[in-house]
């Protein structure tokens, strides 16, 4: 049975005077994928930002409630918000790169942090990282090219490997496939079910067709609240809420 990585307890979360966030509590099981759905505007981002603190940087932001990962407090004053999001990792919405070569993407987070001691201990990772993104084949005779030259796909992935480079436990994804083709999402879905293998991954997407086949819990969020969270076939097939019936159904949204 999966152990619960992330337990969150009466969460509350405010830009200002103006609350974002009603009284959330849920808990994410370890090397799972859950979902975050719900209308634009109704907390998810808001929620998955408070999970590795990225919400820090909004002068008007406060929360307050519980947030505890492998049971230490995310908001206690001790806790590195740096040494935070190496173990938290996040993929946003629009792909990212850097203005450096692929490679160098890739090595930034690992060079930063001194996770590696020689060059060739460097490449090893790196190569691994693209490879298991599934961007090696595709680029390796362009490893020293600038990653602006790669397809909005490319980058993604080349985004979700410099997130896994320096080998964190949970991997954030804000709507990671809102900006690409099919054939791009399909690629970032697949990755997302191989890489849960090795970590907690928690998605947020605006496509209920995307969570039903990737996650395994889903919560569905509506005006700030959680209204339901469960097995992802079960919110999808046999919904608790009416609320959630009538936004899976098609009613509201």
């Amino acid at each position: 049975m999966s152990n619960k990585k992330i337990i969150v307890e009466n969460v509350n979360a405010f830009y200002g005077a103006k609350q974002a966030l009603f009284d959330v509590n849920l808990h994410v099981l370890e090397k799972e994928v859950t979902a975050f759905i719900g209308p634009s505007g109704c907390g998810k981002s808001t929620f998955l930002r408070c999970l590795n603190r990225m919400n820090d940087l909004i002068e008007i932001f406060s929360m307050n409630g519980s947030i505890t990962i492998d049971g230490v407090e995310v908001n206690s004053q001790s806790l590195d918000p740096v040494e935070l999001r190496m173990k938290v990792g996040m993929v946003f919405q629009k792909p990212n790169p850097f203005p450096k070569s692929i490679f160098e993407n890739v090595a930034y987070g690992l060079r930063i942090h001194g996770l590696v001691s020689n060059k060739k201990e460097l490449e090893e990772i790196v190569k691994d990282c693209l490879e298991r993104v599934g961007l090696l084949g595709e680029i390796k005779d362009r490893l020293h090219d600038s990653a602006f030259g790669l397809s909005g796909g490319q980058q993604q992935r080349l985004c979700i490997a410099r997130t896994i480079a320096i080998n964190p436990e949970v991997i954030l994804m804000d709507e990671p496939c809102s900006a690409l083709d099919p054939i791009a999402t399909a690629k970032i879905e697949n990755l997302i079910g191989e890489l849960s293998s090795k970590y907690t991954i928690i998605i947020v997407t605006h496509s209920m067709q995307q969570a039903a086949r990737v996650s395994n819990h889903t919560a569905f969020f509506h005006l700030g609240k959680l209204v339901e969270f469960g097995k992802t076939q079960d919110i999808f097939s046999n919904p608790k809420d009416k609320k959630t019936e009538d936004y899976i159904t098609g009613r509201i949204g």
